[in-house]
């Protein structure tokens, strides 16, 4: 496993992200994995090889030059894709299950909630919503939301 400060992160021919070792090992496909991708998004990066051993262990990406750095935010973006709610617009029932429609982070949605058991608390100030096709939304602080959307929010918890 190598350190930071002698990596090399860059894509290959085919788009891949591969990285070098200090003694100019390539390591290639490599895949980038967050530990702790709701708490911490921005540290602590495994860079996976081919074979799923860890190649490189990343503890925060503020210590990557800025290219490296955006170049690993572009491909976490691009594998994990969790909407962060915004506001909820409407719902069609207070029972489950019922439809959903929301402003998010990546824009207006529709989805549908199978059950309460689906919109799960993962810390005090942050819930995850499954919709019926298991895609995962987060709301990051209840609190932080309009009027209208803590109303609605408020009769599933």
């Amino acid at each position: 496993m190598s350190t930071l400060p002698t990596l090399r992160i860059e894509r290959n021919l085919l788009g891949r992200l591969k990285v070098q070792d200090p003694d100019g090992t390539v390591h290639e496909p490599v895949t980038a994995v967050r530990a702790f991708p709701i708490q911490t998004p921005a540290a602590n990066i495994s860079l996976v090889g081919p074979s799923g051993h860890e190649v490189a262990w990343i503890a925060d990406l503020a210590e990557l030059p800025p290219e490296q750095r955006a170049l690993l935010e572009q491909e976490l973006h691009q594998r994990e894709f969790m909407p962060v709610i915004q506001r909820l617009l409407e719902v069609s029932s207070f029972a489950t299950p019922s439809r959903w429609t929301v402003e998010t982070d990546r824009g207006r949605c529709e989805f549908v909630l199978k059950g309460e058991e689906d919109l799960r608390r993962l810390n005090p100030t942050t819930l995850l919503v499954l919709d019926s096709h298991g895609v995962q939304f987060m709301i990051r602080d209840p609190l932080s939301l309009d009027k209208h959307s803590r109303k609605l929010l408020d009769r599933f918890l």
